[in-house]
C-alpha cells in the first residue's frame, strides 16, 4: 500500500517523510477503518473552493457533504457564500475541532458541521452535492459507492484527480496561486452527475398519422454513456444523439421510409420515463406525450465495477 500511495504524494510534491507519516497514520487505524487508502492533508486553495462550487452549481437548496474535510473551507464557503447546508469528515480530530471552530467563527455553524468520521463509512444520501480532493487511488476505492448511493442527479466535484474510466461531465484548469504543492500552480477540477439506470427495455405507445403506434427502446449503458436502438413497426432504428444527465434522458430516432424524425426528451423515476415527443415531418411537426415503463431491467455495466483490491492500487500508483 505505501508504495502506491508514495507514487501518488510524489506527484502531489510530497517527499518521503510524508509517506513515512502517513503509513505511521494509517498504521495506527483498525485494519478496516480505511482499507487500503488514505489522503494527507493539503489545502484547497480558497480560488479554486469557490469555482469548484459555481460549477457544481451549488445553491441555497443544497447539501454538500466534502469527504476530507481537512480546515472545512469548502462546507463553509457553501454555507456562508452560496446558502447551502453540510457537513464535512475526516480522521484528523484537530482539523475536525478547527473546521466547526471556524465555522462558528464565521457565523455558520448551523448550516456546516464537521465530524471524526471514516469517508467510507459515512451515510452519502442526503447529499446533492459531494466534493473530494483525495488521492487518485483513493477516488477508485470510494467510486463504487458514490455510484451505487448517491441519488441519481447528485453532482460530484473534484480537486485535482478524476474518477479513472468513469468520464467527466465537465473538466478545467485553473491558476492556483496558493497551492501548497506542486510546481505550476495550476489545479484541476473535475465534475459528475451521478447517472440514473437507463438500461433495460422500454416500451409506450405514441400517436402516429392519427393512430396509436408501439415503441420500444432497448438501452445499453456505462455511466452517463448511453445506446442502443428504437423500434417501431417492427423496424429497429439507432439512437441518435442519445444523452443522459442525471435522470434526465434524450434522443432522437429517424424513420426514413416516413421521412419523421422523432425526439425524446424525458425524466427516468424507477421503471416509468416521462417527458415529451416531438414528430417532425418536412410539411408538418407537433408534440405529445411520451411515458414509457421499462419492461425489462437491465444493468449498467458501470454496476459491475468492484472496489480495485490492494494489487490494482499498488500498480495505479507506479
Amino acid at each position: 500500500m505505501v508504495f502506491g500511495i508514495e507514487a501518488a504524494l510524489r506527484r502531489l510534491g510530497v517527499g518521503m517523510s510524508g509517506v513515512m507519516l502517513l503509513g505511521a497514520a494509517l498504521a495506527g487505524f483498525p485494519a478496516g477503518a480505511q482499507d487500503f487508502g488514505d489522503t494527507p492533508y493539503v489545502q484547497t486553495p480558497q480560488n479554486v473552493v469557490e469555482r469548484m462550487l459555481e460549477v457544481a452549481r451549488v445553491g441555497p437548496g443544497d447539501y454538500v457533504i466534502d469527504l476530507g474535510s481537512g480546515d472545512g473551507r469548502m462546507v463553509i464557503t457553501a454555507a456562508k457564500k452560496f446558502g447551502a447546508r453540510g457537513f464535512g469528515v475526516d480522521l484528523d480530530k484537530r482539523l475536525v475541532q478547527l473546521g466547526n471552530r471556524l465555522a462558528a467563527r464565521a457565523g455558520v455553524a448551523d448550516r456546516a458541521v464537521f465530524y471524526v468520521r471514516d469517508l467510507y463509512e459515512t451515510d452519502l444520501t442526503p447529499a446533492s452535492v459531494v466534493t473530494i480532493y483525495l488521492l487518485p487511488e483513493v477516488n477508485l476505492m470510494v467510486r463504487p459507492k458514490l455510484l451505487a448511493t448517491l441519488k441519481p442527479g447528485t453532482r460530484i466535484v473534484s480537486h485535482d484527480y478524476d474518477m479513472g474510466n468513469w468520464p467527466p461531465d465537465e473538466q478545467m484548469v485553473l491558476d492556483a496561486p496558493d497551492k501548497p504543492v506542486g510546481r505550476d500552480k495550476k489545479s484541476k477540477v473535475f465534475f459528475w452527475v451521478v447517472p440514473a439506470n437507463a438500461a433495460g427495455k422500454w416500451r409506450w405507445q405514441s400517436p402516429v398519422d392519427g393512430k396509436s403506434a408501439d415503441f420500444e427502446l432497448a438501452v445499453s449503458q456505462n455511466f452517463q454513456s448511453i445506446n442502443g436502438t428504437v423500434t417501431l413497426a417492427g423496424v429497429s432504428r439507432p439512437l441518435e444523439h442519445a444523452r443522459l444527465r442525471g435522470s434526465d434522458i434524450s434522443f432522437t430516432a429517424n424513420d426514413p421510409r416516413a421521412a419523421t424524425r422523432f425526439d425524446f426528451t424525458g425524466r427516468i423515476a424507477g421503471n416509468g420515463i416521462t417527458g415529451q415527443a416531438r414528430i417532425s415531418r418536412a410539411t408538418m411537426q407537433h408534440q405529445v406525450e411520451w411515458v414509457a415503463t421499462r419492461f425489462e431491467p437491465g444493468m449498467p455495466a458501470h454496476a459491475a465495477l468492484k472496489k480495485p483490491d490492494l494489487h490494482e492500487l499498488m500498480q495505479f500508483g507506479k
